[in-house]
């Protein structure tokens, strides 16, 4: 029997429920898939989940055609916080791994993107393209000037990732006043530049990373080991106002 093509809608979580789903694909992807962990992860129900999850808005990519089960439906989640909302949550997520002092003190309209990701079976497709969609439309609407939030390499393995680190240093370091810094410091400017080899490493930066800095996004000063979640976290923020026109049309498909 062939498979049906996906029928996708895109919509921000409604209840518990919808969270719930979002919450059962993270675990899929973050706990399965990539050994993470966390104080809060169900592991008995399948939830990864944290105590940000009730401030967030949770933007949802659901395959109306995957299964009867609506629960099973979600193949791909954004997790987002805007700055009027993250006095509710006592502070923003990045926050533990990241002095974010320079965004905040801006007076600009900030937002926090988190825990993206999407289905095994979707991914190399549109979903990705299609959950962008949603966040272009989210943040319009909003007047979002900043985004920013943590992204992830696999493992924490320094070494390994000394050269995409320090590409990323060299190349794509914020300004400084948009320059976050690290709280456990480990510092990026690991290999000098003219000892990089630019097409290995950039071949080693996960695509999520790479799609930020081609829309014109930056990384903060200096990586954070996370054990819990088997990962090295970089912070990426970008400016609406700095990206290009290309960019932009890419980022909001034209929409003004």
């Amino acid at each position: 029997m062939t498979p049906k093509e996906p029928e996708f809608t895109l919509r921000l979580a409604r209840d518990e429920a919808d969270i719930r789903a979002a919450q059962r694909l993270r675990y899929r992807v973050f706990v399965d898939e990539l050994g993470g962990d966390g104080a809060l992860v169900d592991h008995c129900a399948g939830l990864e989940r944290d105590r940000f999850d009730p401030y967030f808005d949770h933007l949802l990519l659901i395959d109306e055609n995957r299964t009867a089960r609506p629960e099973d439906n979600v193949v791909g989640v954004y997790r987002l916080l805007p700055s009027d909302r993250v006095a509710e949550a006592g502070q923003y997520y990045s926050e533990d791994e990241y002095d974010l002092a320079a965004l905040r003190d801006s007076g600009r309209k900030l937002l926090e993107l988190g825990r993206s990701c999407v289905d095994r079976d979707y991914r190399g497709g549109t979903a990705m393209f299609r959950l962008w969609q949603g966040l272009a439309d989210y943040v319009l609407d909003r007047d979002i000037e900043i985004m920013f939030g943590v992204a992830s390499f696999h493992g924490t393995d320094v070494a390994g990732l000394a050269e995409p680190l320090s590409l990323l240093h060299h190349n794509h370091l914020a300004p400084p006043e948009l320059r976050v810094r690290a709280r456990a410091f480990q510092r990026m400017d690991i290999v000098a530049p003219e000892d990089i080899d630019r097409v290995a490493a950039m071949r080693a930066v996960p695509a999520l990373i790479k799609a930020y800095l081609r829309l014109g996004g930056f990384v903060g000063e200096g990586a954070f080991i996370d054990h819990a979640f088997n990962t090295i976290d970089v912070c990426l923020v970008m400016d609406t106002e700095r990206m290009s026109a290309s960019a932009r049309a890419t980022f909001t498909r034209g929409r003004a």
